[in-house]
Order: structure tokens, then sequence, then C-alpha cells
């Protein structure tokens, strides 16, 4: 059973999903199925070691819940669709938080999202707060529609090249941020990330429509390229979120860079019926450290994740902003990126708590928890498929993730 579900989580990895930002092409997909089934909520989970978390979600207001009490996390093992006509009595779920508290959850239906490979990674829903039947024709749709969901995730992992912006895809993106972080470690050389991510695009796509939000991002993805050299990398990372790879780049000249490009984009002006859109963005900026090296340098997911925290203090001071991030502790020389299920013990092993472990090196670890603000400083992590335990300490703690050293 361990082994059938590091295999199942090693699939989820290869399509790099989790924490990306909200997509039209799937949240389309849950405002069908309300449409479709007349129901009031739906969702796209994946499912982590230790959470669910939405892809997609439409009258759904949390954007991840706890795995264990996850009415998805047993629709994920079933062989076509889970269906509960009532939850109150059905006795497994009768006394589940989520029925008896939000999103009240009274009438459910899941369907898992497989590979191609027949690896569940989360589920389909249909859901509503009021018991109710559901037809065989009804499961066949929902079903076909699940279908949809992996043909674009699908898409989105082999596609070298964003068809809206021109942009590189997310995958490509890292891809071409593996190479120039290995060679810029190799011989000393500098190399900078930015994060920028588009002010209140939901306004947008809410007030003015999808079409006039895609022109936004094309817009907005041109003025970037045309301010960036031949030897930069631009990447979409999903939604109105863009990464630029900037080698041979220290910390004041990327963020100088990442100056000029807020600046363009404060300078578009967008038309609309009636009018023109103004727009604005936020920017993060990580470099690697005066003399990194192999040994000591950090990998793609921690220069990606130091620039991210930058771009997170910018929106957090309001915004329109460029932020300079400095050295963000990492999970030690040689991290490699792992997708595992990992468990928290502490209080002389009274207490736990489920994560999942996202790298992982001799010197420490970076992991995800559904909530980090509780967790004490100190702690004992283990890895049950691994057979591995090791006391660690808190390097940095924000929101759902922690970096731990072992000590």
């Amino acid at each position: 059973m361990q082994n059938e579900e590091q295999a199942r989580l090693a699939a989820l990895d290869r399509y790099d999903i989790l924490d990306t930002p909200q997509e039209e092409a799937f949240d389309r997909i849950t405002r069908l199925i309300r449409r479709i089934f007349d129901v009031p909520m739906s969702t796209i989970s994946l499912i982590d070691a230790h959470r669910q978390w939405f892809k997609a979600r439409s009258g759904v207001e949390a954007c991840e819940t706890a795995r264990g009490p996850a009415l998805c996390n047993i629709a994920l093992r079933e062989p076509r669709c889970l269906v509960v006509p009532d939850t109150a009595a059905d006795p497994r779920f009768s006394a589940n938080p989520f029925v008896l508290g939000p999103p009240l959850i009274r009438f459910y239906a899941g369907v898992p999202l497989r590979t191609p490979q027949g690896v569940a990674i989360g589920t389909l829903c249909a859901l509503d707060t009021r018991p109710r039947d559901f037809r065989p024709d009804e499961v066949e749709t929902l079903i076909d529609l699940s279908h949809v969901v992996m043909r674009e995730l699908e898409l989105r992992r082999v596609a070298t090249t964003d068809g809206l912006t021109g942009a590189l895809s997310r995958q490509a993106f890292r891809e071409a941020c593996a190479g120039a972080l290995a060679l810029a470690l190799r011989h000393g050389q500098p190399l900078a990330c930015l994060m920028l991510d588009l002010d209140h695009f939901k306004a947008v796509n809410d007030g003015y429509g999808h079409p006039v939000g895609d022109r936004v991002l094309a817009e907005v993805a041109a003025a970037c390229r045309e301010r960036l050299r031949g030897s930069d990398a631009f990447g979409r990372l999903g939604g109105e979120e863009f990464a630029v790879l900037l080698p041979q780049t220290g910390h004041a000249a990327a963020l100088a860079v990442a100056e000029t490009l807020r600046a363009a984009i404060a300078n578009l002006r967008v038309p609309i019926p009636g009018g023109t859109l103004r727009l604005t963005a936020s920017f993060g900026v990580a470099a690697l450290a005066a003399g990194a090296t192999e040994v000591h340098g950090p990998d793609v997911d921690g220069l990606l994740a130091s620039a991210d925290a930058a771009l997170y203090a910018a929106k957090a001071a309001g915004r329109n902003r460029c932020v300079a991030g400095g050295p963000r502790p990492s999970s030690g020389a040689g991290a490699r990126r792992v997708l595992k299920a990992g468990l928290l013990s502490f209080d002389d092993g009274r207490a736990g708590l489920d994560c999942t472990v996202r790298s992982l090196s001799e010197a420490g670890a970076a992991l995800n928890v559904v909530d980090a603000r509780d967790v004490p400083e100190t702690f004992r992590l283990s890895i049950r498929d691994d057979r591995f335990s090791r006391r660690c300490r808190i390097a940095l703690r924000r929101d759902g993730h922690l970096d731990v050293a072992f000590v």
C-alpha cells in the first residue's frame, strides 16, 4: 500500500501542477459542471500526501483542506465514480466535518482523475447542500468531463510554449532554469530570477470577461519580451504569473530589470469597450549568493521559492513594486525535488501532523503542511516509505510551508 501511494505521488509530481495559479481552462470545467448538473459547487481536487488542493473550484471558498476528512480521498480509490445521494444518511460520512460544517456537503459525486497509466491523482466533483439522486447518464457525463481535465493536464505537461502568450511553458521554463543554474554554479557566474504577478487580475476577468483577460496576458508578455535579452528565458508559470531567468545578472542588475518591466506594464493601455484598461504588476527578485558553487548553491526550486517569497512581500507591501529577496534558507546542498508522504512528531511522540516532503538533502528538507503556525520549532520528521527519521529545526516558516534543517 505504501509503495502504491508513493507511485501515486510520483505520478502527481510529474504534472508539476500543485500550488499553481488558477487557469481558465480548468475553471471553465467546474462552471460547466454547476450548470449541467444544477449544483452549487464543483471542484477539481488534486491530492498530495497531506491535503486536497483545488486546481479549480466554483462555489467553494477554501483553496485546500486536510486530506483525512476529504470525501475526495475516498473517491480517489473508486474504480469509476463515488456517488453519495445523502451524506447525512451514509455512516461513512454522517459525522464528517465537511458535512456537519462548511461547505455543508449533503450530496457528493466524484470521479478519479487517472493518468494514462491508470494512476489516480485527484478527483472531479459535483457537490450540493441538499440530498439528490444522480442518474447513470449523469455519472457518464461526469466521467467524460474527467477525461477532459486529464487531457488538459497532459497537454500542459508536454507543451514547451504557452499558446496564448508565446512564453515558455512552466515545465520548459523549469528545464531552462535547471540548465542555466548548473552552468552558473559550475563557473561561478551570477544568475537571477524574477517572478511577476499581475495585480487584481481576477477583477479584469470578472469585470470585462476572459477574452479581455487573454488580451491583457498577451500584451503583458509582449511588453516584457521586448525588453529582455535573447539569452533571457521568459515563462508563464500559470494564470497571471510569469517568471524571467537572467543569466550573467547579479542582484542589483536584476532589480533594475524588474523595475523596467514593472514600468512597461504600468504604461500599457489595453483597449476595452468605452475606454482603456490600465494594469500594474508586482515583482520578486532572487539571485545566486556571491561565490555560490555546485556544492553551496540552491536548486531550481530554491531559486524560484526565493523569488516567490519576494513577490509575496511585494504584494503584502501594497503591490505595483519590486522587492529583492535575501538569501533563503535552503534544504541544503544536493537537495533533490521529491513528493513524499511524511509525518511530523512532537511532544515526545504524543502529537503528530501529516506533511508532504517537497525537497530533501543531507542537511534538511522543504515541507508542506495544512497550517504551519502551530508547528513547534523542533520536531521529528519521518518518511515512512524510506524508513527515514530525523530531528529537525525550523529555518523558515510561511503559511503552509516549512524549510527545516536536520539537527
